[in-house]
């Protein structure tokens, strides 16, 4: 009896601990983690969603880059903090694909080392190449894989990433063969295409859209079902001859597990808080994103539908 009652009080002093550390929160900026180079879609998504996010949240916000080996080094960082809401991580899709990928050599557990929050916003990816290419479209480049097997370079944000894995999906369905280069981040993955070190890339739309317009890169086609308000002429993998083929970028905002549940909702309702300024809704449209914020159980449900989804996929690719 006496445990017991032991075991009450210590468990009753615990939640009022963390009750009084919620009233209080925030006391101290909060670092956000990226774990990707500078220059990719989710570095420049956090940059551009920090400013509005803290003035929601209540405390200065450090966007931190911890990128390699697909995004899982910065996880693994993310995951050992204290579970106090002052360490956030912004991630990619490759959350979902590196489980398998990785497997045991992960340093994280996916499902159980992380608190899913929100999706913050998705975008989908544009199939580009460098201008040198003699392709103009999708049909043209496919063509010229098939000729070519194994030939034609593509790059990506490292193994495991979301543009490598995006794009082994796109020539699994398409049926051709390019040789992946890994970098270390989408930021480098694009100035390799740029340089023409490799001839395609498949990144989200938001960070390649000013070398697009610049005539850096050649925008073949993008991935969604629907054309994108950023780039309203060039047309769908589904129009150009890829029925079916629908994949995009989402940017979600994750806790290391065992942050208080009243820090979590006050993080997650300064998210949609932020999604909601009329200023980040319209940049994000002209990037050719859309604000998300859609609830924790929701994006938790996901992420775990993903992860299973993705190890199938894998494992059919035979990756």
């Amino acid at each position: 009896m006496f445990r017991t009652a032991c075991a009450s009080l210590f468990a009753l002093v615990v939640a009022l601990f963390a009750l009084s550390a919620a009233a209080a929160y925030p006391e101290k900026p909060v670092r956000l983690i990226v774990p990707f180079s500078a220059g990719g879609a989710t570095d420049v998504l956090a940059r551009a969603l920090a400013n509005k996010l803290e003035q929601a949240l209540g405390a200065n916000i450090i966007v931190d880059n911890r990128g390699g080996a697909g995004g899982t080094l910065g996880a693994g960082v993310a995951a050992r903090t204290p579970p106090d809401g002052y360490t956030l991580m912004l991630t990619s899709p490759s959350y979902t694909f590196t489980p398998t990928i990785y497997g045991k050599k992960l340093p994280y557990d996916a499902l159980k080392d992380f608190t899913p929050i929100t999706i913050m916003a998705s975008v989908p990816h544009v199939l580009v190449v460098h201008p040198s290419m003699p392709v103009k479209n999708y049909g043209q480049l496919r063509a010229l894989a098939r000729k070519h097997p194994g030939e034609i370079l593509f790059s990506s944000g490292g193994k495991g990433s979301n543009i490598h894995l995006s794009t082994e999906l796109f020539t699994y369905e398409a049926k051709i063969k390019l040789l992946h280069v890994p970098y270390k981040g989408g930021g480098p993955g694009q100035i390799a295409l740029m340089s023409g070190e490799v001839q395609v890339m498949l990144p989200a739309i938001t960070p390649a859209l000013p070398f697009i317009k610049s005539g850096r890169m050649r925008a073949l086609a993008v991935t969604s079902k629907e054309r994108s308000p950023a780039l309203p002429k060039l047309p769908t993998l589904n129009e150009s001859g890829l029925p079916g083929f629908d994949k995009a970028y989402w940017a979600g905002l994750f806790a290391p597990a065992g942050v208080p549940q009243p820090i979590l909702d006050h993080i997650y309702k300064s998210a949609v808080q932020a999604l909601g300024n009329p200023e980040i809704v319209k940049w994000l449209n002209a990037q050719g994103a859309r604000p998300v914020g859609n609830p924790p159980a929701e994006f938790q449900a996901f992420v775990r539908s993903e992860i299973a989804a993705w190890r199938k996929l894998i494992r059919e690719m035979g990756l």
